[in-house]
């Protein structure tokens, strides 16, 4: 089920309603959030449940099994269970058909012809989301910074919560345990936050992401054919896509769990008013940044190994969280230029003792993320290298335009959607409460804008980009 389809806005209208019925009984809510988040992600195809059943059953009773276990080793043991049956999950189903044609192409390169030794599987929706979830779970027990809950449905509830199951915000059990396990409480501001935060959310969606995806889309599928000025644009136009593709889906995520009455982290931060990439990576995908760092990063030791094992760590952190992104060689690639230059920005600080560069940093992070947007958004390796040769080269003539009132409101659009960031940020208020700054009635005309705007100029591009990860 979609956020910007017909069944959500169907679906959420009915649970909400149902759920505060019962607000003087949260754990009927509760039990009502568990099978409404079942309903929404069977909606796909109920037979990925049995996966996110078997990741609930197993992590609920390996938490209580590392909180009674005597000793480190006994703790590490039931620690494993989880971490080899969980990362061995995502491996069959991200990961096989990857390394099985991996290994195929380099044997073949020294002339051994191998079987085709991929299977025809199906990745589950949001899978690397949950899959995370559940780790930092069984690790925060391990670490002893959270106490493991004997509540079953809380516990299942945390796991496939449906705001934020298929593509995050990736709570911590920290965060989100505790309130699921209290009697939640509506009031003005949330409803206020809430519902401010779903329109932009489907304003950033539906009226832009979507309408620049057209033309990206249309450039890309033909990106040989295209000179290097169209496939900059392109390239530009995919830039925005995708923040406020993914952020649009951040915004309803977070939207309305706060019409639930629950507060989730802060997923998206205006990451291109950013002038260095460790800014931007702290306004990027701010949970799954925060995740890499606590538990990968960290994990590998940080940089408490002196510098060269930090650079290492940091370059080994990218890299795995490009793979994290896709089953790629051009995820590994995208991983690793953040990586690098992550790196030198580390050595530029502590070389110069600066904390931060001047005004120049926000064209520098901005070209370095975009031409790592590149092999993110290229169909494969070859094509990555081609757009990136064409734009580099200035092979610029004649852009491509295609329709021209599709480009022209892509253009609007994109204007305005940076237009209305640019207030937000500017006013030091977060997103996640700036509706509060609107009376009832400047709220509801600027919602009714909006719908009338997404009414203009809705695409039928359904499906947010992040789905595939």
């Amino acid at each position: 089920m979609l956020f910007n389809s017909v069944e959500y806005l169907v679906f959420f209208p009915v649970v909400f309603i149902i759920y505060w019925l019962l607000k003087d009984r949260y754990k009927r809510q509760n039990m009502l959030l568990l099978i409404s988040s079942y309903i929404f992600y069977g909606w796909w195809d109920y037979r990925f449940l049995s996966l996110i059943i078997f990741s609930s059953f197993l992590d609920y009773f390996v938490g209580l099994k590392i909180e009674v276990a005597q000793g480190k080793k006994n703790k590490q043991r039931w620690l494993m269970v989880s971490l080899i049956s969980n990362l061995g999950l995502l491996g069959i189903f991200k990961y096989y058909n990857f390394f099985a044609s991996s290994f195929a192409n380099s044997m073949s390169t020294i002339g051994w012809d191998v079987n085709d030794l991929t299977l025809n599987i199906i990745l589950p929706v949001g899978i690397s989301f949950y899959t995370f979830q559940t780790l930092s779970y069984s690790i925060d027990i391990y670490r002893g910074r959270i106490n493991a809950t004997k509540n079953m449905v809380a516990f299942f509830t945390f796991l496939s919560l449906f705001p934020q199951l298929v593509a995050g915000p990736i709570e911590r059990a920290s965060n989100l345990i505790p309130q699921i396990e209290r009697k939640r409480m509506l009031n003005n501001a949330l409803i206020k936050n809430g519902v401010f935060q779903i329109i932009i959310g489907l304003f950033r969606k539906v009226a832009i992401a979507d309408n620049l995806g057209v033309y990206v889309d249309s450039v890309y599928a033909n990106y040989d054919l295209h000179n290097g000025s169209t496939l900059l644009i392109a390239t530009l136009f995919y830039a925005f896509q995708i923040y406020f593709d993914f952020s649009g889906y951040s915004d309803i995520a977070i939207g309305s769990a706060k019409l639930l009455g629950f507060n989730f982290h802060r997923n998206f931060n205006f990451p291109y008013f950013s002038r260095t990439l460790t800014e931007f990576w702290r306004r990027w995908h701010i949970t799954l940044s925060f995740w890499l760092r606590d538990y990968l990063y960290i994990s590998l030791g940080g940089n408490r190994r002196g510098i060269a094992m930090t650079y290492r760590n940091l370059l080994l952190t990218m890299l795995i969280g490009g793979l994290w992104h896709g089953s790629s060689w051009n995820f590994v690639i995208w991983g690793g230029i953040h990586g690098l230059f992550l790196s030198i920005e580390k050595f530029t600080f502590s070389k110069f003792n600066i904390k931060t560069f001047n005004a120049f940093g926000y064209i520098y992070t901005f070209v370095v993320v975009l031409i790592a947007w590149i092999f993110f958004r290229a169909p494969d390796l070859t094509a990555a290298f081609t757009i990136f040769s064409k734009i580099v080269s200035f092979d610029f003539g004649v852009l491509f335009i295609g329709n021209i009132n599709s480009f022209v409101n892509a253009i609007c659009l994109l204007s305005l959607g940076i237009i209305i960031d640019l207030k937000i940020f500017r006013s030091d208020i977060p997103l996640e409460n700036y509706g509060v700054q609107y009376n009832t009635l400047k709220l509801s005309v600027l919602v009714s804008i909006i719908i009338i705007i997404l009414c203009l100029f809705y695409s039928t591009t359904e499906n947010f980009i992040y789905f595939q990860f």
